[in-house]
């Protein structure tokens, strides 16, 4: 019997880095340079942003988780990405992942391209963010899908739409920089958002939102993007060197779900041991293989309910 053909997907590109001189400083960021710091950032993000390799997905769920993190932080509550996380994975089909769960759904809807679809924000996001749609938040959305279309700078576009929101509505902060984030890929002509304000914006900048502080507010933003654009690059290109080892070893492997289990640890945040159509035995099997061999980690540290992932 001839072997089976294998189906192994291609490795990622590689993008440049985020030059040294195009990086905040640590400490003593100039609010003047902020408008510098943030093209610079995200000049070097757009050829990533715009790629279509299937890790774009996972690259953009781990945005999310972090985005999720920082607002549940907000919030008060106590789950991080971990948590987050097994709110995500392990709530039974059709069961309900709570608040929090909840919130990690709408930001991962973010990394969809249909979150740029402009014409369903009005029926989807209240529903999505669990707000009571009224006329104020119907003239906000209307509003923020007037800034993403049009030149102009992008972050100032955001930032706007963001603060717009929050002053007429100001229950929906979480919302608030789901849309900006929305109205910068927009602008930018990427494919889907990435999921970047919530995580970079710092303590301050929150109060300075919700004081409603134009310029001020503006500036943030600037900085939280030229942060967050830094960091998601960076993960993009720990992502894509976990994402070849996976590759180099998958020829390894044995097993009829291995290859399909390949691609979509390549696509997916994390995923359980009882993956795909092989028994739950094998298919433990396959995943603790794969820890062997150093293509994927133990996202847990726990001994059963585990989750694996890059």
């Amino acid at each position: 019997m001839a072997p089976r053909a294998r189906i192994i997907l291609d490795p990622p590109p590689i993008f440049p880095p985020l030059p040294g001189w195009a990086r905040l400083p640590t400490t003593a960021e100039g609010v003047g340079d902020a408008g510098y710091f943030a093209g610079a950032a995200l000049a070097a993000l757009h050829p990533a942003a715009r790629d279509e390799h299937p890790l774009g997905s996972l690259w953009r769920q781990r945005l999310a988780l972090g985005c999720a993190a920082a607002l549940v932080r907000q919030q008060g509550r106590p789950e991080g990405e971990a948590g987050l996380r097994d709110h995500w994975y392990l709530t039974p089909t059709g069961g309900d992942p709570g608040p929090a769960g909840r919130l990690l759904a709408a930001f991962r809807a973010l990394g969809e391209p249909r979150a740029l679809r402009l014409e369903q924000w009005g029926a989807r996001l209240p529903n999505l963010f669990e707000l009571t749609a009224d006329p104020s938040l119907t003239v906000a959305l209307e509003t923020a899908a007037g800034n993403a279309r049009g030149p102009g700078d992008a972050v100032r576009a955001a930032a706007a739409t963001a603060l717009d929101l929050t002053r007429r509505r100001p229950d929906a902060r979480p919302l608030a920089v789901w849309l900006a984030d929305a109205i910068l890929a927009s602008r930018l002509g990427w494919p889907a958002p990435l999921p970047l304000l919530a995580t970079a914006l710092r303590p301050g900048d929150w109060r300075v939102l919700r004081e409603g502080r134009t310029e001020a507010w503006t500036d943030a933003c600037h900085l939280a993007y030229a942060r967050g654009a830094a960091a998601a690059l960076d993960l993009h290109a720990d992502l894509g060197r976990r994402t070849t080892r996976l590759l180099a070893v998958a020829p390894q492997l044995r097993g009829k779900d291995a290859d399909t289990t390949v691609a979509m640890l390549i696509q997916e945040d994390a995923l359980a041991a009882r993956t795909g159509k092989a028994s739950d035995r094998s298919s433990r099997r396959l995943f603790d293989r794969l820890v062997t061999l150093g293509g994927v980690r133990e996202l847990t540290g726990r001994s059963t309910f585990r989750l694996y992932g890059l």
